[in-house]
């Protein structure tokens, strides 16, 4: 497995780099270059423990770890005291999620198959999920909120917990009462496929996430502690860093695996991957992060800048719009993308 020898080599890199202290530049770069195999690696063993805990065990494990390496990052940077790097980080993984790597995998699929369909119920689900993630827990506190640190706190306390508790009833709905509506239509296509993969035994998995989880640990922080003079050098913004850099390294891995999918024309598993982990950053990464926040004396309230909140606002209407009808092609692909990079410009110019 190709994988394994290059997470081997760029680890001892970066590790070497670290203590023998490289230029900052060339520690970040080696540290997020390490994360990204890393981050699949943990990915497919989190696959493998939930293809030996059953169906609805093994669906609650995929979308609890689905975004252990954000959620590593962004525990490591509020340590460090850097909210504003952790509350970008937020917003890059959703807009990443919703329009670049579902806009990739409409594009890449759609150029091989010209109508791709997936099941419209969960689409729509998926959609109604997004809108509340994203629109009402943080778009309305930001209207309402008028800046007071009390008014803040509170406001974020009530998005953090209602967040989290609508997303463990979104997972109890999708994987025990309603599983059926979330079943994919080209399931019995795939069954096949699916019974043929290979999963890696039980504790040999366990022990590849826990020892992968330390390594992701390590980078992380090593990548956090060279952020600031990074981006003083280059000249980039912490919003920059985080909307664009920071996500794109923690979404790496789901970005390649949901791309891939769709060119197998396996838009429901797709969907899953893209749309499934904006909801889990939306929902639960998000609160769990404010959580880390007063516990470590950084409160991080979960009031977006302008630019995030219409960034954000605009990639959950634009995808919704698009799943309504359960169908894909490569032009809807494109429009996303394209969406994506003129956000991708605006928030690097807030740096110029």
């Amino acid at each position: 497995m190709w994988v394994w020898p290059i997470s081997a080599v760029l680890a001892v890199a970066s590790a070497t780099a670290e203590y023998r202290h490289a230029p900052l530049p060339v520690v970040f770069a080696l540290s997020c270059i390490a994360i990204i195999p890393l981050a699949g690696i943990m990915g497919r063993a989190t696959e493998s423990i939930a293809a030996h805990a059953g169906p609805r065990i093994g669906g609650l494990l995929s979308a609890t770890f689905g975004n252990a390496v954000e959620l590593i990052i962004g525990i490591i940077a509020l340590r460090a005291g850097m909210p504003g790097l952790v509350k970008a980080s937020i917003t890059g993984s959703i807009i990443g999620n919703l329009l670049f790597v579902l806009g990739l995998s409409f594009f890449v699929g759609g150029i091989r198959h010209p109508i791709q369909r997936f099941n419209i119920r969960a689409a729509r689900s998926n959609a109604a999920m997004l809108l509340l993630g994203v629109g009402v827990s943080f778009i309305v506190p930001a209207i309402f909120s008028r800046g007071a640190a009390h008014a803040s706190l509170a406001l974020s306390s009530v998005v953090a917990l209602v967040s989290f508790l609508l997303y463990i009833s979104g997972l109890f709905f999708a994987l025990f009462t309603h599983r059926d509506v979330f079943q994919s239509i080209d399931e019995a296509a795939n069954e096949g496929a699916e019974e043929s993969e290979h999963h890696w035994r039980l504790w040999p998995a366990v022990l590849v996430l826990l020892l992968t989880t330390v390594l992701v640990s390590f980078e992380s922080e090593w990548m956090v502690d060279s952020l600031k003079t990074v981006g003083e050098a280059l000249g980039w913004s912490e919003i920059f860093i985080g909307v664009i850099i920071v996500a794109i390294v923690g979404n790496a891995a789901e970005h390649a695996s949901a791309v891939w999918m769709a060119w197998k024309n396996r838009m429901d598993l797709s969907l899953e991957i893209a749309v499934g982990s904006s909801l889990q950053v939306a929902m639960f990464v998000a609160p769990v992060l404010f959580g880390f926040s007063l516990l470590f004396g950084h409160m991080m309230p979960l009031l977006f800048s302008w630019p995030e909140l219409a960034s954000m606002g605009a990639a959950v209407m634009l995808v919704a719009i698009l799943m309504l009808d359960g169908e894909s092609n490569w032009l809807e692909g494109a429009m996303a993308v394209g969406a994506y990079l003129v956000m991708a410009v605006g928030f690097y110019s807030l740096a110029v």
